[in-house]
């Protein structure tokens, strides 16, 4: 770490540096030669006193803490799920912790190890925690206001180099490679979390919600594009000591589930809160988290439900019954997202018509056309655009037509009726999550994911896009208590 500062302990001392600080700042001199630059000056420097005063602060806090025997059995009581039953105190031991203004706070706590046999010390050390910074979430040296910054930055910034720089100007000058780790560890607990509560779901011990009570409900599925790295089997290259690897394109799968109101907007407040989720797994790894979702929401209590999707058929093989099993409500709709199908249009009007006005006349009218849910007229037409073709362009016009019709046959081209229920008709909301979780950040031509990686950021932008973050982060922090239970 750089710049550090190191606490003083003394509330009086930092109220009177930074008021010595400060006060020079706030001086009217020279005012003739001001200028915008002169006050952005000004106005950073004042930000970071505030910040050292504020991590002086929390050193305080920290340091109470550490001299409270009621906060030390406190901790005891909130761990002692943690312990082993060969675990055992093992006198005091000195951590530093890092806090905002790159404040760093010297803390001599308590430890507890778990005793290993003697035959197995050299191979194993006595592993061991000090059950203050395990109960506040603090074990990685930091508080977790720094770390939960450290994460989201890591998340949602363009690359970890960006994080950095944005981290520093919060005053939290760590390197770059424990910006990496501290964010992969953080969103490893994430992952880790909704994992108990698919556990939970398949042991049949997941509360139902009730969320979702009476509200008119959108789900909306779509996968996105990105490279995950795989390593190449045999032996490792003897100048970089590491195997080589190759980039192989795959789909992750994500889900957004929201509520509209009566005039079909989205709602927006503290009680209903957006969904975002995905996965790098395949199909059958999505259903579960999917599911989780819906029932802890309380889907079975909506009002309405809108599934949109594209013409992907793992979602409309799978989805429609799941939604079945978890006895979502009579008005129950399923939809092809109509940008998709237009599209499908688009590329059919591209190949059947030479004369551009032709085809943009054609392509509008279609279009009408279809959101007054009328397919089998476009359908009629596309035949015979289809019998007059041949080769290439006759195919082409094939699979486009079979797409439309295939949706027609499965009943998921109500436009005209899903529009009179003032729903959405177009799946804008997981384009739009795609792009921001997926594309501005995982995906790339020169970017090469571990899996496990990316299922980490993809999760965590999820959280971040969805407004969900403190929410997030209180779990997080909340999973570190585990008391001993009976």
């Amino acid at each position: 770490m750089e710049n550090n500062i190191y606490a003083n302990l003394n509330f009086a001392d930092s109220l009177s540096d930074f008021k010595e600080d400060v006060t020079k700042l706030l001086e009217l001199k020279n005012i003739e030669e001001w200028s915008g630059r002169i006050v952005k000056e000004k106005e950073e420097t004042i930000r970071q006193a505030a910040l050292v005063l504020a991590g002086q602060c929390i050193a305080i806090l920290l340091h109470k803490l550490s001299q409270s025997e009621s906060a030390h059995q406190t901790a005891i009581n909130q761990t002692k799920g943690w312990w082993h039953t060969d675990t055992q105190r093992h006198g005091y031991t000195k951590r530093e912790i890092l806090t905002v203004g790159n404040v760093i706070v010297n803390l001599k706590l308590p430890y507890v190890v778990q005793k290993r046999e003697k035959k197995a010390k050299k191979k194993s050390p006595n592993v061991g925690f000090c059950p203050l910074l395990k109960w506040l979430g603090m074990s990685e040296g930091l508080t977790p206001l720094v770390w939960s910054y450290i994460a989201k930055y890591g998340a949602i910034a363009s690359s970890f180099e960006a994080a950095h720089t944005i981290l520093v100007d919060w005053g939290i000058n760590i390197s770059l490679k424990r910006i990496e780790r501290l964010t992969y560890k953080f969103g490893q607990i994430g992952i880790d979390l909704r994992q108990t509560k698919i556990s939970n779901l398949q042991q049949g011990k997941l509360p139902d919600g009730n969320i979702l009570k009476d509200q008119r409900v959108v789900i909306a599925v779509d996968g996105g594009r990105s490279r995950i790295r795989i390593n190449k089997k045999g032996r490792k290259n003897p100048k970089t000591n590491k195997h080589g690897f190759i980039g192989e394109w795959v789909e992750p799968k994500l889900l957004t589930i929201y509520v509209v109101d009566e005039q079909g907007k989205k709602v927006k407040n503290g009680e209903i809160k957006i969904v975002n989720d995905g996965t790098y797994e395949d199909y059958k790894g999505f259903l579960p988290i999917l599911e989780m979702h819906l029932i802890s929401l309380g889907i079975s209590q909506a009002k309405q439900v809108l599934l949109i999707a594209d013409g992907a058929e793992w979602i409309w093989k799978h989805i429609p019954p799941l939604l079945k099993k978890l006895k979502s409500p009579d008005a129950t709709y399923q939809l092809f997202d109509f940008y998709h199908v237009t599209e499908r249009l688009h590329k059919f009007a591209d190949v059947a018509f030479s004369d551009e006005k032709e085809r943009n006349n054609w392509f509008k009218k279609a279009r009408r056309t279809l959101k007054k849910s009328n397919a089998m007229s476009i359908i009629r037409q596309m035949d015979e655009f289809i019998f007059e073709a041949t080769g290439e362009r006759c195919k082409t016009m094939v699979i486009q037509r079979n797409y439309l019709l295939r949706a027609y046959r499965e009943r998921r081209l109500n436009y005209a009726k899903i529009l009179d229920q003032k729903l959405p008709i177009g799946s804008g909301a997981i384009e739009s999550l795609i792009r921001q979780v997926v594309n501005l950040r995982i995906k790339g031509n020169s970017k090469f994911w571990l899996k496990e990686n990316a299922e980490i950021i993809l999760h965590l932008r999820c959280q971040w896009i969805a407004e969900s973050w403190d929410i997030f982060c209180s779990s997080i922090f909340n999973s570190f208590i585990k008391p001993q239970t009976a």
